[in-house]
């Protein structure tokens, strides 16, 4: 079976490759993948780098006897593994590289969000390759995305990408743990990520990394919806990149979805966190599920949480705990609990000024049953 082509890809290089035996950056698997870099680059295929392991390839400058290393020792060894890192992909190539440190602050932010994407797509245009990692030397757990398979996802979403290449230390997805179970089949070709694929993801078993294959499947997730073909291969083995330059499939391939979402409502979906929850009635259920309107504030219920303006919150009926939709809230939850219920005129009297009509504009709200 041949993979799909593509145009541009997002190649995720995982701490287990960077630095297998945690003594710092290892070529013993990055030679061939920078060989795939420079061929495809070659071919006039644009790649997007997300590379893990800065804290693995730092350990051995900040020495730690303990097994758990605590936090503040990780962001210093995340800090001085970083620059080997990179130092590493640099000597790999003879085009310039560049660096790029993000936080999931950085993503959920709509204006920094686009600052990233107009980046990315400069440096590509002027042939330039992106090493994309998460800033842990800074991030605080609230501010983190938590592992690179997600964040791969994101960028490959950011960057309207038509291929995310996952590397990994097993050769794909399997029908049950092959390391456990000697009889396990590779699944080549996943055509839609339900919980029967989620159920085939076990944890990870690696020492140095974050991500395990959930992490792969909720990332594969992630990007198909965004119509983009995703891949989770073996990137130990030197045969796996010359197979995927031969158009073969050497790992398990996630098809892309038919009609994918736009950028705004998977960055909507999939990148902002909700900060709290508003409860709707009938009335305004049916208004938003059957005739795409806006969500106003008569037909609040209740709310749920602290949030402030432009906070993201997921929308439920009162009457049940599905969640209905996702949107950029145009009010504070402490404004929301004033003016539930009312109409706009009513505000105005009883506020005395003109409010924002709608809580929660159509253009700011993503529809999750639709998704």
């Amino acid at each position: 079976m041949k993979a799909p082509s593509w145009r541009r890809a997002v190649l995720k290089v995982g701490s287990a490759l960077i630095a297998p035996d945690e003594t710092g950056v290892s070529t013993k698997y990055l030679l061939p993948i920078a060989r795939f870099i420079n061929e495809c680059r070659e071919r006039g295929q644009e790649v997007v780098l997300v590379s893990s392991g800065s804290v693995a390839a730092g350990r051995k400058h900040i020495h730690f006897e303990h097994k758990k290393v605590p936090v503040a020792v990780r962001k210093a060894m995340s800090a001085v593994g970083q620059n080997e890192m990179m130092g590493y992909w640099s000597r790999f190539f003879d085009f310039p590289c560049a660096q790029l440190l993000m936080t999931h602050s950085d993503l959920r932010d709509r204006a920094r969000y686009v600052s990233i994407k107009n980046t990315l797509n400069r440096l590509l245009e002027h042939n330039v390759l992106p090493v994309v990692n998460e800033n842990d030397a800074l991030a605080t757990d609230e501010m983190k995305v938590g592992d690179n398979d997600n964040l791969s996802a994101m960028i490959a979403t950011l960057v309207d990408a038509d291929a995310l290449f996952i590397c990994s230390d097993i050769d794909g997805l399997y029908d049950a743990d092959p390391n456990l179970n000697p009889e396990a089949k590779k699944i080549p070709v996943v055509e839609q990520i339900d919980e029967s694929i989620f159920s085939l993801a076990g944890g990870s078993v690696s020492a140095v990394g974050t991500g395990g294959m959930r992490t792969k499947v909720e990332a594969a997730e992630k990007a198909t919806s965004h119509g983009i073909d995703t891949y989770i291969v073996n990137g130990r083995k030197g045969e796996t990149f010359e197979s995927l330059l031969q158009g073969e499939i050497p790992g398990t391939l996630f098809r892309r979805q038919s009609d994918p979402i736009s950028n705004k409502k998977h960055w909507l979906r999939h990148t902002l966190v909700a900060q709290g929850e508003i409860l709707i009635d009938e009335g305004a259920e049916k208004a938003l599920m059957e005739n795409g309107a806006s969500l106003l504030s008569s037909g609040i219920v209740d709310v749920q949480g602290d949030f402030d303006r432009g906070d993201a919150v997921v929308v439920r009926s009162a009457n049940n705990t599905d969640a209905l939709a996702k949107g950029i809230c145009q009010y504070s939850s402490h404004e929301l609990l004033h003016i539930k219920g009312q109409q706009t005129e009513d505000i105005a009297e009883q506020f005395g000024y003109s409010p924002i009509t709608e809580v929660i504009h159509r253009d700011d709200l993503m529809i999750l049953e639709d998704s």
